[in-house]
C-alpha cells in the first residue's frame, strides 16, 4: 500500500466510524465536559483508532495501534484522577490495578511486540518499542486542549510522508485519521481522548521505527524518555 492509499483508506475509516457512532450516540461515558465547559463527545477516539489501524497495512503496527487504543479506552471509561506513572505504580504496590497501569503495562507490551517484529537485531527491536510506546504517551500529554494532540501529529506526521517506501504509508494513517476528525475536534464537538491520542501516537512512533536505523531510535528513543521525564515532573508539581 502507498502513502496516498494508505492516508485515503484510513481518512475514510475514521469518517465512516466517527459519523456511525455519532448517529447512535451511545453517550454515558462517552461524553465529557472540556475546558471551557462545553459538552463534548469522545467519538473521535476509537473512530481515529480503527482508522489508523486500518491504514497502517501492517499487521504489527494495527496490533500496536488498537493495543493503545483499547487500553486508552479503558481509561476513558474508568479512569480516576490520579495522575503520573510514579502515582499508578504505587497503587500497584498495594494491590490496586489503576487504569493508568494498564495503560503503561498494556501499551508498553504491545508496543515492544511490535518493534521485536519492525526490526531485526535485538537493540533495534528494543529501540522501536520505546518509541512507539513513548511517542504514544507524548501525543497523549499534549491532548488537552481542542486540536493539539490532531495537530501534533499531523506538524510530525507530515515530514514522515517525504520518507523512503517503508515508513511513507505508516506516516500516512495517522495523518489521514487526525485530519478527518482535526475540525470536529477544533470546533469542540469532539475529543480523541486517551484512545485516540494512544493509538494516534503509536501508530506515529511506528512509522518514526521504521524510517530510521539505530542512531535515529537512540536519539527518538532519549528525547522521548526526556518528554516523558518532563511530563511526570509537570504532573506531580501541579
Amino acid at each position: 500500500m502507498n502513502g496516498l492509499a494508505a492516508f485515503g483508506l484510513a481518512a475514510g475509516v475514521t469518517r465512516a466510524v466517527y459519523e456511525g457512532v455519532r448517529r447512535r450516540g451511545p453517550g454515558g461515558r462517552w461524553l465529557r465536559t472540556n475546558h471551557a465547559g462545553r459538552s463534548v463527545d469522545l467519538y473521535a477516539g476509537p473512530a481515529t483508532a480503527l482508522g489508523a489501524a486500518a491504514g497502517a497495512g501492517s499487521g504489527p503496527v494495527a496490533l500496536a495501534v488498537l493495543a493503545a487504543g483499547a487500553c486508552g479506552a479503558y481509561d476513558d471509561v474508568r479512569g480516576d484522577h490520579r495522575r503520573g506513572f510514579r502515582a499508578h505504580l504505587a497503587a500497584l504496590r498495594h494491590g490496586e490495578v489503576t487504569s493508568g497501569a494498564v495503560k503503561l503495562f498494556g501499551i508498553g507490551a504491545a508496543s515492544l511486540v511490535a518493534g521485536a517484529l519492525l526490526k531485526e537485531r535485538p537493540a533495534d527491536k528494543l529501540l522501536a518499542g520505546v518509541v512507539i510506546a513513548g511517542t504514544a504517551h507524548l501525543v497523549n500529554l499534549t491532548d488537552v486542549r481542542p486540536g493539539r494532540a490532531g495537530l501534533l501529529v499531523l506538524g510530525l506526521g507530515l515530514p514522515g510522508l517525504l520518507r523512503g517506501p517503508a515508513a511513507a504509508p505508516l506516516a500516512a494513517a495517522p495523518v489521514g485519521a487526525a485530519l478527518a476528525v482535526l475540525a470536529d475536534d477544533l470546533g469542540e464537538k469532539t475529543m480523541l481522548g486517551d484512545t485516540g491520542a494512544h493509538a494516534l501516537g503509536a501508530a506515529l512512533g511506528a512509522a518514526v521505527a521504521a524510517g530510521n536505523g539505530r542512531t535515529g531510535l537512540v536519539v527518538h528513543a532519549a528525547g522521548l524518555i526526556a518528554a516523558a521525564a518532563w511530563g511526570e515532573w509537570d504532573g506531580a508539581r501541579t
